[in-house]
């Protein structure tokens, strides 16, 4: 059975094997995403047939999202790993420098001695422009915090470490309360961009969003490929990105939380508000959202999570996300499937015992108090005081799903589509069952066909009770009646079952 929530694990070394994505499916995964910071998607080949190919042995149609590069900041590729201590000193030198290091025996000679080399991380070279004594620099999502000291040259920087971890090739580094303007898309995204159709990528995962702007370029990039169809996630990971969240909403398909660059931008005690305060806009739009980042970050390590792990995604789910993913838990993490698993049966058991008395409210108002969300809002009350099993709607725009959606009810979404576009973008939205189903026949038999496949599921039996929402002028005309009946009345009735829409 179709999980409300869609659950998002990240392909990488660590569960690319046939046998652990079929366990991590079947463990209730509904998609992956593939990183493209570190690499681009030829060079990720292998794993993606491995995904398809038991993809395809289960019967599944995969959501596979890539996150570009974006203009996001990274370290270059280092020898080796970096074991960083509190205290220790460590140089940070432009890329340019770092690989003529070499050929500038007189300069590194200064900061080089022996096995020394080892301390030395290559940093994008826009950055020196910004760096300053005194400055705190995050590295890999603020695990690693280090405090500049005077520049040895221009482009080479002495720190102190002031908090230690494992540092590996291509990490996130960011200069707390500096803003460095980047392009929105690298040369390698672009190019990553034209092999989508490919590798049947279906989202694209835009890091540090930080205007509409910046969504506009992507989707003007896409839509020259002949790619409209590819969804958008708009990742929110800076101060400028928080600020604008309401005009990025149009321009995005679904919005993601990104708590780790986040974290680095705004003063950790203060990221449970801006998360609940995204959350709350997200919710009142009827825009999806995602939440991501150190969700069971122990268990890269440990194969059991943390009670505060645990607890944060019971919270997200309460908050009324549509996602959840994993990142280096599944990546690179020793335990790939346990921690899907883990995160599939806290998020079941989130959504099984949440009151429906500590519910976020989401009003009707503004351009929202009409019919059509007034209708939405009461099959979905529906689904508790009539015991109504699911919720048909046919939808030309998906507006009236994504309200449904938004809403929280406990009845399935089945939602007919009647554009393909519509139909993926409303698989982004919770408890949605969305379906294609081109313009070609009566609506009599599309609601048929939808009590069909809901029996089939095993959603709804032929004693339960159904909604139906619809609009009695055709395309544009928006949701303008609900209709509750008992399953196996409305079938045994045929062509004596009559609504508005029916036609002969």
């Amino acid at each position: 059975m179709k999980h409300s929530l869609h659950l998002y694990g990240t392909l990488g070394p660590a569960c690319a094997t046939k046998e652990k994505i079929r366990t991590m499916f079947l463990s209730g995964m509904t998609g992956m995403r593939l990183n493209l910071s570190h690499s681009n998607l030829d060079d990720c080949k292998d794993w993606l047939q491995q995904y398809y190919e038991v993809s395809e042995r289960l019967h599944i149609v995969p959501e596979l999202l890539v996150d570009l590069q974006g203009p996001e900041l990274r370290i270059g590729t280092l020898d080796i790993p970096l074991s960083l201590s509190e205290n220790d000193l460590i140089f940070l030198v432009s890329e340019k420098s770092f690989d003529k290091r070499k050929e500038n025996s007189a300069i590194f000679s200064r900061i080089i001695a022996g096995e020394d080399e080892l301390s030395i991380i290559p940093c994008p070279d826009i950055l020196f422009s910004y760096f300053d004594e005194g400055q705190e620099v995050k590295l890999n999502d603020g695990k690693i915090v280090l405090e500049l000291s005077a520049p040895l040259e221009e482009d080479i920087f002495c720190a102190k470490v002031k908090k230690g971890g494992e540092l590996t090739s291509r990490k996130s580094i960011a200069i707390k309360d500096v803003t460095v303007p980047l392009p929105v898309l690298t040369e390698t995204d672009k190019q990553n961009l034209k092999l989508l159709r490919k590798y049947h990528v279906t989202g694209v995962m835009l890091p540090f969003v930080r205007n509409a702007d910046d969504l506009i370029t992507l989707r003007k990039e896409l839509c020259a490929d002949g790619m409209d169809y590819i969804r958008i996630f708009a990742k929110i990971e800076s101060l400028e990105g928080v600020e604008n969240l309401p005009s990025l909403l149009p321009f995005c398909d679904e919005i993601v939380i990104a708590r780790g660059d986040l974290g680095n931008a705004i003063p950790l005690p203060k990221l449970p508000a801006i998360q609940k305060r995204i959350a709350m806009t997200c919710l009142r739009a009827k825009k999806p959202f995602m939440v991501v980042t150190q969700m069971l970050a122990s268990m890269e390590q440990n194969p059991v999570p943390t009670r505060a792990e645990v607890t944060d995604i019971a919270n997200a789910i309460y908050y009324r996300t549509d996602a959840l993913m994993l990142s280096g838990e599944t990546a690179y993490g020793k335990y790939p499937v346990e921690a899907v698993q883990t995160m599939t049966k806290v998020a079941r058991e989130a959504e099984k015992t949440k009151l429906a008395a500590n519910d976020i409210r989401v009003p009707i108002e503004g351009n929202d108090l009409d019919v059509t969300s007034f209708l939405a809002k009461q099959a979905v009350k529906s689904s508790s005081k009539l015991n109504v099993k699911a919720i048909i709607t046919d939808s030309h725009t998906g507006r009236t799903a994504r309200y449904l959606a938004a809403f929280r009810g406990t009845s399935t979404v089945f939602a007919i589509c009647y554009r393909e576009r519509v139909m993926r973008m409303l698989s982004l939205s919770y408890g949605v069952w969305a379906v294609h189903q081109p313009w070609n026949d009566s609506r009599r038999g599309y609601f048929y066909d939808a009590l069909n496949q809901l029996i089939k599921s095993g959603r709804i039996t032929r004693d339960n009770m159904v909604a139906y929402l619809s609009g009695s002028f055709g395309e544009g005309g928006g949701t303008t009646f609900l209709e509750i009946n008992n399953v196996g009345k409305v079938l045994d009735a045929n062509s004596n079952y009559t609504l508005p829409t029916f036609q002969e």
